[in-house]
Parts: structure tokens; C-alpha cells; sequence
């Protein structure tokens, strides 16, 4: 299935706010993420999208058919961290397990990549195995578990740290 990866537009809303809306999504997410999401979040959403890629960041639809299917994003570092970047993704279930997202995260590390970030790094739960899955596919290394760093939906969970490295970083 062919995907594109393209700025967030307001008429994306409708769409995104029903791909969203899917509390199998949220598992998985920061608290930040809203279940259920509504319209409102939907627009929120894209307009801090938009403005936060005038500063720099990298949030980008995952784009299926012409619409939107999930988001993915590289927040950078600030400071002595400015040279990474921090990847979030999430896709509607529907396009679950067809290869979306792993060609969605080849795509946004070399669009990242083509700026100075030289190391993007991300933080799944570690019993997200999908997730972990598509980062290893992408040639991510799982760089350590840390133990009982998440409190989500009243219960604890490790996460996993990833990274990759630029090879002429």
C-alpha cells in the first residue's frame, strides 16, 4: 500500500479526528493523547503541528488513499541535546500489520536525517512489540529497558530506549 508523508493541512481534521478516535491508539500513547478524540483535538492538534514545524520540529500525516491514517513526528532536542530528535508515531488500526508504519519511519529518519540531527531515538513501551518491531526493521538498536518508567491507565510498564545514529554523524 502506498503512503506519503506530508505536512498537516486543516482539512485534514475530520479525517484525522475519526482515525483517531480508537482507544487502542491511546494505549500505547502519552497522556496527552486524547481518547476519546473529538473534532476539537483534531484541529488543536494540527494547528500546534504547524507551528511547532515553523520552529523546527517534524510532524508529518501518514497519509493512506488521500487521508490521513496516523501521524509521526521528530520533536529535537534543545540544548546539548539539540542534535537529536525524539520519534512519536501512531496509526489507526485498520493499517495495522500491512507495512505502513514501518515504511512511514524509513521515510521520516531520512527526511530527518537530511538536517543536522544526527540521532533519533525513541522510548515504546517494551510491551509494545509492534512498535519495537518497526524501529528494529529501520535499523534501530535497543539501547536498554527502563523498568517501571510509565504510569498508564493505573499500572506500571517498562519502556525501551532505541536509537540510530547517522552514519556520517
Amino acid at each position: 500500500m502506498k503512503i506519503e508523508l506530508t505536512e498537516w493541512r486543516p482539512s485534514f481534521a475530520e479525517a484525522l479526528a475519526k482515525s483517531a478516535n480508537d482507544e487502542r491508539i491511546a494505549l500505547f500513547l502519552r497522556d496527552c493523547f486524547p481518547n476519546p478524540y473529538y473534532l476539537s483535538d483534531a484541529r488543536q492538534f494540527i494547528n500546534f503541528a504547524r507551528s511547532e514545524c515553523e520552529k523546527g520540529d517534524y510532524y508529518r500525516a501518514i497519509v493512506v488513499q488521500g487521508q490521513p491514517a496516523g501521524s509521526i513526528s521528530a520533536v529535537c532536542g534543545r540544548d546539548v541535546f539539540r542534535r537529536s530528535a525524539e520519534l512519536g508515531y501512531w496509526l489507526a488500526p485498520q493499517y495495522w500489520n500491512c507495512g505502513i508504519m514501518t515504511e512511514a519511519v524509513r521515510i521520516a529518519c531520512e527526511q530527518v536525517f537530511g538536517t543536522d540531527i544526527i540521532r533519533i531515538f525513541a522510548e515504546p513501551f517494551s510491551d509494545n512489540i509492534a512498535s519495537c518491531r518497526v524501529l528494529e526493521k529501520n535499523g534501530f538498536v535497543r539501547e536498554g529497558v527502563l523498568r517501571k518508567s510509565v504510569f498508564k491507565n493505573g499500572a506500571f510498564h517498562d519502556s525501551s530506549i532505541y536509537a540510530r545514529i547517522r552514519l556520517d554523524g
